[in-house]
């Protein structure tokens, strides 16, 4: 019990104001640390929208989960939420450890628990600390992301807010598990907040999904293979340190970077070729096998094999379909379907056509996926953002994707090179890449964009032949990427301009809602080989990528003379 069993704890209404820049995107609520520091309630504004979006009647003595990626400012956050929520009726917390939960452990918490809904702490893979960044999300009862009419229920609720609920004598100690009640004024029965082991649950619906046995004889038997894992100081350290090295058998030092930091050590939480250099670096000698990198939420991830090689999320998900029995779960549960994100290359395509099972492509957003797999639809998806997950959770799931590489490795045994050599042999091979231009200037990027769709939705555009040296190009198709969901019927507009050509390659152009300041504009380049060319994947793209930098004229429209990111 607390020390406050003596007294019941006021609850105060609070009045405020509202502020216009409250509108969550895919990946929820992300602005600078300052921002949520500076504004007086601007934190607590968005909060009670996320409540006042719930009705009374579901929210009144519920059970909800909260938690972080611990980057700075998710202690003080946490501390308001929960003074909140108990304002708010709801009956109880569930929270990690520490305030700590990996966003792929909260979804299963959620679905575990029964939990109306969730609260993530985490700008992902954005910068962290002081001068960084931090993000609120709401999760909801299935564990997946709020879809586009809760979110903008939360986004209207924040534009007229006028009063919050709070009760600002409530103090939770995150730092000892188990149950700790609060009886407040008014309410019938006491508040209750439970701290729990955030990696245990989420350890045991793994240990339910892959054959942990023959994942422990490729890690630790006989003739193990040696791994490099880095887990990029975010949240998902400790579950790599129980799972993989003390439940498998991963020696110790295998794992590096496995301490939650507020700054994540002062790097970019992104596993990506870029921000995971280090991990590159130490593959290249050839001492390990495989080498795996996670986001700073643990939600994303990157695979690398033997020298550094390295496998394309796009890739990614082709083999873990093309190779999905190798997962004892799918043994059981069959294969319903395939997914992945529009801009993600068409290698799942090619698999799901071959093993006749149903493709689906979505705008990018996990909550796409989430309805598919509600409607049991769904087996897995992924996308180009280094994001790959099964229908066990509604998030992506980094650490599941290593453990499904890791359990066809010891299928297969074969390097990570010779099985992406085998599949690009069966079902030729997606040369994939990425430009990220970041922090433009808002309004010039919206402009390019509207007289880019201007000029393909154009009926002379179609047709159209572009040569570059001895390559030529012809468009095929060209729009605006729009979703029907098969199950709701809801339609998605306005999700990324695509130039298809005659050959199946593909030029796309979105703007990115997930940075925290100035727009990000993205080029997507994917270009399909039926014949094998060990060619670099930046050489192979090279006119592509020059006609896509004609076509949008970018460099001029923006001031930029070139990309802040390539992946």
């Amino acid at each position: 019990m607390s020390d406050c069993d003596l007294y019941p704890l006021q609850v105060l209404t609070v009045p405020t104001a509202p502020y216009p820049d409250q509108r969550p995107s895919t990946s929820g609520l992300r602005k600078k640390v300052f921002v949520f520091q500076s504004r007086r309630n601007y934190l607590h504004n968005f909060i009670q929208s996320i409540f006042s979006s719930i009705d009374l009647r579901d929210r009144q003595g519920s059970t909800m989960v909260v938690g972080g990626d611990g980057r700075f400012f998710n202690q003080t956050a946490i501390d308001v939420i929960v003074q909140m929520a108990a304002a708010n009726g709801v009956g109880r917390l569930i929270i990690g450890h520490h305030g700590l939960m990996s966003t792929p452990a909260i979804s299963c918490v959620i679905r575990k628990y029964k939990a109306i809904g969730g609260i993530i702490l985490s700008a992902s893979h954005n910068p962290g600390g002081p001068d960084g960044d931090f993000g609120i999300r709401f999760n909801t009862a299935n564990g997946g992301p709020a879809k586009e009419d809760v979110t903008n229920k939360i986004f209207q609720i924040s534009r007229t807010i006028e009063e919050f609920a709070i009760c600002p004598g409530l103090r939770v100690d995150l730092t000892t598990l188990g149950k700790q009640t609060f009886d407040l004024e008014n309410k019938f029965k006491p508040f209750t907040v439970e701290i729990v082991d955030s990696v245990e649950s989420y350890a045991n619906l793994l240990r339910n999904i892959f054959d942990f046995a023959a994942l422990k004889e490729l890690l630790s038997g006989e003739n193990h293979i040696k791994i490099r894992l880095d887990a990029m100081h975010g949240v998902v350290g400790p579950y790599v340190k129980k799972i993989l090295c003390e439940e498998l058998g991963c020696p110790a030092n295998s794992a590096i970077n496995c301490v939650p930091l507020e700054d994540f050590g002062g790097h970019h939480p992104d596993p990506n070729l870029t921000y995971a250099a280090d991990l590159v670096d130490s593959m290249k000698d050839g001492q390990y096998d495989f080498g795996a990198a996670f986001g700073g939420d643990g939600d994303r991830n990157m695979i690398l094999g033997k020298h550094g090689f390295f496998v394309t999320p796009s890739d990614s998900v082709a083999v873990i379909a093309d190779n999905i029995f190798c997962i004892p779960y799918f043994q059981h549960t069959g294969v319903r379907g395939f997914a992945r994100s529009m801009p993600t290359s068409t290698a799942l395509d090619r698999v799901a056509k071959a093993t006749k099972i149903e493709l689906y492509e979505t705008p990018t957003g996990w909550k796409f996926f989430g309805n598919l797999m509600d409607a049991g639809r769904l087996s897995l998806c992924g996308e180009e953002h280094f994001g790959t997950g099964g229908d066990h959770i509604r998030e992506k799931d980094g650490l599941w994707a290593v453990l499904a590489w890791l359990s066809i490795l010891a299928t297969r045994r074969q390097s990570v090179e010779d099985i992406l050599r085998d599949h690009w042999r069966k079902y030729g091979r997606n040369y994939f890449t990425r430009y990220d231009y970041e922090n433009v200037d808002v309004d010039a990027a919206c402009e390019m964009m509207e007289d880019l769709e201007i000029m393909i939705a154009d009926k002379s555009f179609v047709k159209q032949r572009f040569a570059v040296e001895d390559k030529i190009y012809q468009v095929e198709k060209a729009d605006n990427f729009e979703y029907t969901d098969p199950v709701d019927s809801t339609i998605s507009r306005n999700q990324g301009l695509r130039i298809i050509f005659s050959d199946g390659s593909r030029i796309i152009y979105r703007l990115s809602g997930t940075g925290s300041s100035g727009a990000t504009v993205r080029i997507y380049i994917d270009s399909y080989e039926k014949e094998l060319i060990f060619e670099d994947t930046q050489v192979m793209l090279a006119s592509l990528a020059t006609i896509a930098l004609k076509i949008s004229q970018l460099h001029h429209r923006t001031g930029l003379s070139g990309p802040s990111l390539i992946t």
